[in-house]
Order: structure tokens, then C-alpha cells, then sequence
């Protein structure tokens, strides 16, 4: 069989995500922090681009009455982004539409019915050009800087400050060591013997049980300092694991005391300090920035406003292109300025879709979990991506995407849009599916609120439920409570009858 060369033409279709979309994407999944940073890199690498200080007005606006802007094919989630320029016009795809979905939605619950529902209205205001007095008051003293100033008193000898420097980085936040003393003395060259010396003379130092390796070293050195550190005490804290179960007849075996002193000593480690280091400043945990403000409004609806704090504005300086196009001097720069002008004027675009597209997100969110914003966690209902997806005419990876690291602020607190999506528990009736988050919620009440003569069993817990019309099995009801790091029931009988010794002796 003889081999040749022909030529064929085959046409074919296939999905192709240009860059701009690849960037499109992006900046629809980042939360705010790292757009602002994004943009931020932005700024600095592209000259045509310049922050817009006093932009608040132009930020996107919608009510019940008033739709988005549509794109050519009529669709709200995606501009038509065609950029003139001094050669020929660029058509940058924009359509959300174009993104398969990164995994496939699982159906969660079925489709809501639909509620009562008031106008919805989106305003925002602009932020005022007020310095920063936080940032200038002093941070707190952290607990390495408090030891590190006892350590120039305490230890004299260059090599013992030298060794005492190291333990003290080896410190975590609590005030544990959390290296041992064998790999400490590898490291540092030095005996053992003097690295269990140095660290003797540190574990003297405030506050009390710092330097411990475990907790019961902590508890030992709280209980020398004040003089309460005996036999049987110790005997007591080497059976800490007794305690932790509540299991308080072995651990009055093992210690080898009558019931009174067992919880006399019980309520006396209550009173020490486990984590001696917390006292102390740490790293300031940045407190969660919302995306979306809900808020009452005085006819009963709901105000939805995007959170102009966390939408960057940037704005194309076109007259600066102006002038420097005229300067010029070969193809080279003149392609460099419009590739510098398409960007600009892509980021300003999809910025702006992006602020649009989670309005629209949170408004449906809104709409769909109205009951729950009224009355509480226990009206949350069943919702997955598709219902909110179907409603909104969007795909389900753009919605996965806009409710990825994007919070909603509410009078009930600050949630992560991700929290409204949940699965459905089928109504023991004819009656409408409960929210698993709901049955959580009602879980737990009925344990905080259970007897302590009779705690809940999880068959008890089912039964309750299902004379309350919900369908749950025992198997859930355990998985959900071991979700909340809930014991169970043996547990907390033990854990109820720890408390009232305690509450006695005390």
C-alpha cells in the first residue's frame, strides 16, 4: 500500500477562552482583597489607567423596575465590549456564558416556590477622604516582645540569653514550647543538660505556665507558683485524659480520694490558665469586609447596596493616550499604547460587570431567602446554584463563581454567599422540604435545652423532629451533630454531672 501527501479542509467548532475572558473569569471569582490587589498591579504596569477617587455615582444601580443592561444577545451577565481603535475595532468576548462549569452542580433541593416580595432598590455612597486614625495607635504588646524584656534581666550569660532568644521563637501564641529540647540542643550545638537549665529559669518567667511542652507541665507550674503542687495533685493531672472524658469514678480510683476532694481539686484546675500566651497581643485577624449590605427599609422590603469600600475604580485616561500617540516614532510603540488602551479599557468593563453581576447574585439570594432574613436561621430554606441560576438567566459556574469568597452583610450578621446554598431534608408530610442548615439550627437548640436528668439520645432527637413534620434519619442526625462538635448523649450526661460536682464545691 503506497503512502502520499494530500491536503484536507475540515471545518470544526470549539470553545476558545481569550485572554480577556480568562480575565473576565478571574476577576469574578476574586474576593475583594485580592481584587484590590489585582488592580492595584494594574495600575502601576499600565500608564493609560488612573484610580478613580470620586466615582461612588457611577457605580452600577438596579430595582424591581429596572433591568440591567442587556448585550446584544439580550443577556444581562455579559457586555458588548468592542473597542475602537486608531487601526480597526477589537470585539473582546465577554459572555460568562462561554465558561463550562468547573464541577457539575449537584441538585440540592427542589425548585422554591414563589413568595411575597417587596421592591428591591441598590444605591451606594462614596467614602469619605478622612484619614485613618485606627492605624495610628499602637498595636499591642505581643508576647514575644514581653518575654524577650524579662529575658534581659533574668539570664546575664551571653550563651544562656542566646539560647533563651531561641526558645523564646519557639514559643507558639498559647506559651508552649513547640520544639523538645533534644532537637533544640542539635540545632543550637549546645548539651541538653544546659538547654533544660536555660529553659527552668524561663519557665519562672510571666505570666505563669509559659514554656510548658504540654499541659500538664502548664497546669504544674501554675499549681507550684501557688503552692498547691502535692502528690496527689500530681497524681491527679496524670490522669487529665480521666477528666476530659468526665469519666470522674476512675479518675477518683486513680487518685485515690473521696468524691468532695475530687471536686474541690476539679474546680481548682478550672481556675488556671490553659493557654497563658492568649493574655497577649497577636496577629490582628483582618475582620471579614461584606460585599453586599442588606438593610430594612421602611415599607418592609429590603435595601441592596454593593459595598463601595470593595469595588476598586479605575478610569482610562484617554487624553493622555491622546498626547502621547502623537509622539510616537515607530510600530513598535504605537502597538504598545493600543495594547495599553484595549486593557484599560477591559478591566474598566469587566469591573463594572462584576459589580453587576453580584448585585444581581445577591438580590435573587435575597429574594429567594427572604423568611430567613425576617425571622431567622430556622426559616432558611433549601436552595442550590441552578434555582438561582434558572432565575436569573445566567450559567450555574457563574453564579459557583460569584458566590465564591463574597460576603452578604445582614441584620442577623455577616455570611458567605455560599451559606444560603443548601440541601434539602424531605418533610415527614405533604409539607415543603426543610433547609439542612435549619435542622442543624433546631439540633442544637433542642440539646442546649435538654435536662440534665434526661439528656437527648439521637433517637430521641429523631423522634422530636419527626413529630415536627421533618424526615431524618438517626445516621443524619448524628452526622449533624458531630458537625457542631456535639458529644454525645453519654458524653454529656458525664459533662452535666462534672458541672454540678464542680458547681457544688465551688
Amino acid at each position: 500500500m503506497a503512502l502520499s501527501a494530500k491536503l484536507e479542509l475540515r471545518q470544526s467548532q470549539q470553545l476558545v477562552m481569550t485572554p480577556q475572558l480568562q480575565q473576565a473569569i478571574k476577576l469574578l471569582q476574586l474576593s475583594n482583597i485580592e481584587l484590590s490587589a489585582f488592580v492595584d498591579t494594574e495600575l502601576e504596569r499600565n500608564p493609560l489607567l488612573e484610580r478613580d477617587e470620586d466615582g461612588a455615582d457611577d457605580l452600577p444601580r438596579a430595582s424591581n423596575n429596572e433591568e440591567l443592561p442587556a448585550t446584544a444577545n439580550g443577556s444581562a451577565d455579559g457586555l458588548d465590549l468592542s473597542l475602537q481603535t486608531g487601526k480597526a475595532t477589537v470585539e473582546l468576548d465577554a459572555d460568562y456564558e462561554n465558561v463550562f462549569p468547573e464541577t457539575p452542580p449537584s441538585d440540592l433541593g427542589p425548585d422554591l416556590a414563589g413568595n411575597s416580595w417587596a421592591s428591591l432598590r441598590q444605591h451606594s455612597h462614596s467614602s469619605d477622604g478622612d484619614s485613618n486614625l485606627e492605624a495610628m495607635v499602637a498595636s499591642d504588646r505581643s508576647l514575644k516582645d514581653h518575654l524577650n524584656e524579662q529575658l534581659q534581666l533574668a539570664l546575664l550569660k551571653p550563651a544562656e540569653r542566646l539560647i533563651g532568644a531561641y526558645l523564646i521563637d519557639q514559643v507558639d501564641e498559647a506559651g508552649y514550647l513547640s520544639e523538645s529540647i533534644s532537637e533544640s540542643a542539635d540545632k543550637l550545638g549546645a548539651s541538653v543538660a544546659l538547654i533544660e537549665a536555660v529553659l527552668a529559669k524561663l519557665q519562672m518567667f510571666d505570666p505563669c505556665g509559659v514554656f510548658a511542652r504540654n499541659l500538664k507541665e502548664c497546669l504544674s507550674l501554675q499549681l507550684a507558683e501557688a503552692g498547691r503542687f502535692d502528690p496527689i495533685i500530681a497524681r491527679f493531672l496524670e490522669h487529665l485524659d480521666l477528666l476530659a472524658a468526665h469519666n470522674l469514678p476512675a479518675l477518683r480510683r486513680a487518685v485515690g480520694v473521696d468524691m468532695d476532694d475530687l471536686a474541690d481539686m476539679i474546680a481548682e484546675i478550672k481556675r488556671l490558665n490553659p493557654k497563658p500566651g492568649l493574655k497577649f497581643g497577636s496577629v490582628e485577624v483582618q475582620p471579614v469586609v461584606p460585599d453586599v449590605i442588606v438593610r430594612p427599609a421602611a415599607d418592609g422590603s429590603w435595601i441592596i447596596e454593593l459595598n463601595s469600600d470593595t469595588l476598586p475604580r479605575v478610569l482610562v485616561n484617554r487624553s493622555y493616550y491622546t498626547r502621547v500617540s502623537r509622539t510616537t516614532r515607530n510600530e513598535k510603540e504605537k502597538d504598545f499604547l493600543v495594547d495599553c488602551l484595549q486593557n484599560a479599557n477591559w478591566l474598566v468593563k469587566s469591573l463594572d460587570q462584576r459589580a453587576r453581576t453580584i448585585l444581581k447574585v445577591a438580590e435573587e439570594i435575597v429574594r429567594q431567602q427572604d423568611s430567613f432574613l425576617m425571622h431567622g436561621v430556622q426559616y432558611l430554606r433549601p436552595l442550590n446554584l441552578k434555582t438561582v441560576a434558572d432565575a436569573i438567566k445566567m450559567h450555574e459556574s457563574t453564579v459557583s463563581r460569584v458566590t465564591s469568597n463574597k460576603y452578604l452583610a445582614t441584620s442577623r450578621g455577616i455570611f458567605e454567599l455560599k451559606y444560603f446554598f443548601t440541601s434539602s431534608i424531605a418533610a415527614a408530610g405533604d409539607g415543603a422540604a426543610h433547609s439542612s442548615e435549619a435542622v442543624r439550627h433546631r439540633i442544637r437548640v433542642l440539646i442546649d435545652a435538654e435536662n440534665p436528668v434526661a439528656v437527648l439520645s439521637d433517637d430521641k432527637i429523631v423522634e422530636i423532629l419527626q413529630n415536627d413534620g421533618i424526615d431524618i434519619a438517626r445516621r443524619t442526625v448524628a452526622k449533624y451533630r458531630e458537625g457542631m462538635r456535639i458529644a454525645s448523649s453519654v458524653r454529656r450526661r458525664r459533662e452535666k454531672r462534672s458541672s454540678s460536682l464542680s458547681s457544688r464545691a465551688i
